[in-house]
């Protein structure tokens, strides 16, 4: 870090939404030419707190300093014109349209009768030849890996003048090898002079590329130290206030004479004039397995969960559960004893205004045990709830609350209760997981992931779909790669490296089983 004023200062920062306060007089600065982690548990304020360094939200108190002039409260306009830079996580991009226009668009009124393309373009071949970003400004941004993407909309944040680049979950959906580009990156941005602030639940990575590591817990900022000579252990345990044990799958034998649970037979989904989303799908999942597929988002696992919850109709193919064919009906899948666990837990997972006990039962509404005669059966439901609730640790609102007032975290542990009837004791017969612990905390993770191997145990079939390589080596008894819609020839677990999934996972071919590169994209990068 450069011994200079800082080039960002968050000073005395307090925002409360009703009675809670989301961030509790947080002081933070940031040098030129410095990585700073920002970490916490979901729920901690860490988006609160970059929400209002943007310009998204006004503060209740303190201040924002962007080299030393203080920011007007609430106004983005006002951040980006002083050099802040925010990369999403879900990219914010224009697939139908060229790097170039995606980058022109918001610099130059749409209404001028041209624009100044040839100027446009030199500038950010400047821009992409100063920070080592290879770039091709005529690429359809649609026809672009996730990588290339991310590093579109780094450049666009550069061409635009930020100075302070703020990277928000920047490896959730890369390969190993993308996430080792994108440190190379980093290290090219620092070198010219950027300051970021990364954000990350991926600690090993945190401590691989971050020169300071700022904790939050409950609103607070508990610490701030220097990343060298810090361990991910440590910093699990100020995350969240207690040790964190990761559980993890021991190694067992493949059962091949044991009837599968669940059954896909050349499963196609299509739709007219382009490439099949499925294509020829086949699996076999046994019980007690936790089967895992492998890829980068966008090539077709969001399609696979859907079918496998009935959402879908393929239109080729059989699906046979427990040894019954299954419609593609949502409440067939959910009496035969399917779990669904769904990616986009707030669209898909919750009703956001309804009250989380109704929640908390709401895919067996239509059974005996919660409703009768058209009416809801309440003290039922609400006893449920509480069990869920206490089962799950599932904190932040009343049985009463809207469901949409309770943190990513807590809503991701309301639907894995809900997924896995933790009020009736019994055991799905399949779990159809998919991303189960998308940006969640290093604590979440454990319970989600304990959830899930304690579900296997007791003979459920774990159908794990995730873009996590350290979740998969962790859980996975067998894996398989789903890239463009095909599913590749499942291995054991241990029989994959880290290289070769990678490789897998960006459509290339895999070369011959070498030494075992580890399960964390991290100690790679380093």
């Amino acid at each position: 870090m450069n011994d200079a004023a800082p080039v960002l200062r968050l000073v005395g920062i307090t925002k409360r939404f009703g009675a809670l306060t989301a961030n509790d007089d947080i002081t933070l600065s940031l040098g030129r030419g410095e990585v700073l982690a920002l970490l916490g548990e979901n729920g901690a304020g860490k988006s609160t707190l970059v929400s209002i360094l943007f310009g998204h939200y006004a503060a209740d108190a303190g201040r924002v300093e962007v080299f030393g002039r203080t920011l007007p409260s609430g106004d983005p306009r006002a951040a980006l014109a002083a050099g802040v830079g925010m990369v999403h996580q879900h990219f914010a991009l224009a697939d139908n349209l060229s790097v170039l226009d995606n980058v022109m668009l918001g610099l130059q009124p749409l209404w001028q009768p041209w624009l100044r393309r040839r100027q446009m373009r030199e500038r950010l071949a400047a821009t992409a030849r100063r920070f080592g970003l290879a770039i091709d400004a005529d690429a359809r941004v649609g026809d672009l890996s996730v990588g290339e993407r991310q590093r579109v909309e780094i450049v666009k944040a550069l061409v635009r003048g930020a100075r302070i680049l703020i990277l928000d979950e920047p490896t959730a959906v890369l390969t190993p090898q993308e996430s080792h580009a994108l440190f190379d990156t980093l290290r090219q941005l620092v070198a010219e002079g950027l300051a970021i602030v990364f954000i990350s639940h991926k600690l090993d990575e945190v401590l691989a590329v971050s020169d300071r590591v700022a904790v939050l817990r409950g609103g607070r900022l508990v610490t701030t130290r220097p990343a060298q000579g810090v361990r991910a252990a440590e910093l699990a345990e100020l995350m969240v206030g207690r040790s964190v044990e990761r559980p993890s799958r021991a190694a067992r034998a493949q059962q091949e004479a044991v009837e599968p649970v669940l059954v896909l037979d050349r499963v196609e989904l299509r739709r007219a004039g382009a490439r099949p989303m499925l294509d020829r799908v086949s699996l076999e999942l046994r019980p007690g397995e936790v089967f895992a597929v492998a890829g980068v988002s966008g090539n077709g696992q969001d399609k696979l969960a859907a079918v496998l919850g009935g959402g879908l109709t393929p239109q080729a193919g059989r699906i046979v559960l427990a040894g019954r064919d299954m419609p593609a009906a949502p409440r067939a899948w959910v009496d035969a004893g399917v779990a669904r666990i769904p990616a986009d837990r707030q669209a898909v997972g919750v009703v956001g205004e309804l009250p989380l006990w109704l929640n908390a039962v709401l895919e067996r509404l239509h059974t005996r045990a919660y409703s009768r005669l058209g009416f809801v059966r309440r003290s039922a439901a609400h006893q449920a709830a509480r069990q869920l609730v206490q089962a799950f640790d599932v904190r932040g609102g009343s049985l009463k609350a809207p469901v949409r007032a309770l943190s990513g975290g807590n809503m991701q542990k309301l639907v894995l209760g809900r997924a896995l009837d933790a009020a009736a004791g019994t055991t799905p017969v399949l779990v159809v997981a998919h991303q189960p612990t998308w940006g969640l905390d290093v604590g979440a993770v454990s319970q989600v992931h304990r959830a899930l191997l304690e579900a296997a145990a007791r003979s459920a079939a774990v159908l794990l779909i995730s873009e996590d390589l350290d979740e998969i080596f962790a859980l996975a008894d067998r894996v398989a790669v789903m890239s463009r819609g095909r599913l590749g020839e499942p291995r054991a677990a241990q029989d994959w490296s880290l290289g070769e999934i990678g490789l897998a996972m960006a459509g290339r071919s895999t070369p011959a089983p070498g030494p075992e590169e580890g399960a964390h994209a991290a100690a790679a990068a380093r």
